[in-house]
């Protein structure tokens, strides 16, 4: 049995534009979403025809802002339908994407499931969810396992380090900032975001 070629991480301009067409899906202009961003509109244009890759961080604000979840921006290709009762998606179907820094994010559900989020993140070393220092803030419920080398996540009034095999669980309302301090070890996690 042959294995099947892996399809390749969405590109800066591909990324941008299914960001861009979901952003047209909601109703939401390009200058209200920057204000809604804190950012000028010509960042959302550059990020929407992929001049710049987002980071972690600018990603969930951007989704969050236009009501459209993380899974919606994986890949536009037919989902597969549930067929009596379960639904399957094999490894190398799913792209994933890179952000800045290098931090890659793989959807590992096999398909959208309302209000839950199940992703795969990766961290280079040397590697912060949000380039810009400021701590994130979204919906929901996130729980986080680290299967491979240590993620230190800052709170604004603590900094917890993982390594492989621990988990944390927290509100995504408390404001927090994922890195990889490690200068040579690649940190991945797998993350379930609820909600509500």
């Amino acid at each position: 049995m042959t294995a099947e070629p892996r399809i390749e991480a969405l590109s800066t301009e591909r990324l941008g534009g299914r960001l861009r067409e979901l952003r047209l899906q909601s109703g939401m202009s390009l200058r209200a979403l920057a204000r809604e961003l804190g950012i000028s509109p010509s960042a959302v244009s550059q990020i929407e025809r992929g001049a710049m890759r987002p980071s972690v961080s600018r990603l969930i604000a951007f989704v969050s802002a236009i009501g459209a979840p993380l899974a919606a921006v994986f890949d536009t290709a037919p989902e597969s339908k549930p067929v009596d009762g379960f639904a399957i998606r094999r490894a190398h179907e799913i792209a994933s994407i890179q952000l800045s820094g290098g931090i890659t994010f793989r959807r590992l559900s096999p398909v959208p499931i309302p209000d839950v989020e199940f992703f795969e993140s990766t961290y280079p070393p040397n590697s912060i969810s949000n380039a810009h220092g400021q701590f994130l803030r979204h919906d929901g419920y996130e729980v986080g396992t680290v299967t491979q080398g240590e993620l230190t996540i800052d709170f604004e009034t603590e900094v917890v380090t993982l390594a492989a095999g621990d988990s944390i669980t927290f509100p995504c309302g408390l404001p927090h900032i994922i890195g990889n301090r490690s200068e040579t070890t690649t940190a991945v996690a797998t993350w379930l975001i609820v909600n509500h």
